[in-house]
C-alpha cells in the first residue's frame, strides 16, 4: 500500500474541501515529507489521479483577488470515503506495513470509533505474534543467529523489529483504552490541519 493515497484522502476529509496547496501544507505540518513520499509532485499527482478515479470531486474556484489562475478544490466522494476507510483499516491491521503507511494511519486513526481502533490494533498484535512464532520455529536456531553465519542476523533483525512493534502497539492500545484522544462520535475532534492562511511552522522554505 502507498501512504500517499491515505494521507491525501485524510487531509481532504478533515477540511471538507481543500485545494492542493492546503493538502501539501497539512502534510508538511504532520512531517510527512520527512517520513513518506508525500512530496509536492506526488501530492498533486495523487489529487488529480483520484479525481479521475472518482474518489475526489474537483471544484474549480474563482481566481483570487490578487490574480493568478483559478484553484481546484477537492472533496471526497462516497467512493473516496469508502476507499479512505478501507486503506485506514488495512494499514492498522497489517503487521508488516512500512513505517510510512503505519504513520499515515496513526494520523487518521481518530476518524474511527474507539472500540474499532482497539480491535484493529489487537488484530495487528495477534498477526505479529503469529508471524514471530512461525519464523522463530524455522529460522532462528536455539543457539542464536550466529549459528547461521552473518545471514542469521537478517531474521534476527526482523524478529527484534516485530517485538518492538508489538510492544509499541500494546502500549497504544492501553492508552486508547485508558481514554486518550477523541475518537469518532465522542465530541469535538482534534484539529490536525491548518486553517486557510495559517502559517505552517514546519514548512520547507526555498532558498
Amino acid at each position: 500500500m502507498s501512504a500517499i493515497r491515505l494521507l491525501v484522502l485524510g487531509a481532504v476529509r478533515q477540511h471538507g474541501r481543500a485545494h492542493g496547496y492546503q493538502v501539501r501544507n497539512d502534510l508538511e505540518y504532520w512531517g510527512a515529507h520527512e517520513w513518506s513520499n508525500a512530496k509536492p509532485g506526488s501530492i498533486y499527482h495523487a489529487l488529480k489521479q483520484m479525481a479521475k478515479q472518482g474518489m475526489l470531486l474537483a471544484h474549480e474556484t474563482a481566481p483570487s483577488t490578487v490574480g493568478g489562475p483559478p484553484r481546484t478544490e477537492y472533496e471526497l466522494t462516497a467512493a473516496g470515503r469508502a476507499e479512505y476507510f478501507r486503506l485506514l483499516r488495512e494499514a492498522l491491521v497489517g503487521y508488516d506495513q512500512k513505517m510510512d503507511v503505519m504513520s499515515a494511519a496513526l494520523g487518521c486513526i481518530v476518524d474511527l470509533e474507539r472500540a474499532e481502533a482497539v480491535e484493529l490494533l489487537t488484530q495487528r498484535v495477534r498477526a505479529i505474534e503469529a508471524w514471530r512464532a512461525e519464523v522463530t520455529e524455522h529460522y532462528i536456531p536455539e543457539d542464536g543467529p550466529q549459528q547461521l553465519g552473518h545471514i542469521g542476523e537478517i531474521m534476527n533483525l526482523w524478529v527484534h523489529s516485530a517485538d518492538g512493534g508489538a510492544a509499541w502497539t500494546r502500549g497504544l492500545i492501553e492508552r486508547i483504552e485508558g481514554g486518550a484522544y477523541v475518537f469518532a462520535g465522542e465530541g469535538e475532534p482534534f484539529v490536525g490541519v491548518l486553517a486557510e492562511g495559517q502559517e505552517n511552522p514546519y514548512a520547507h522554505r526555498d532558498g
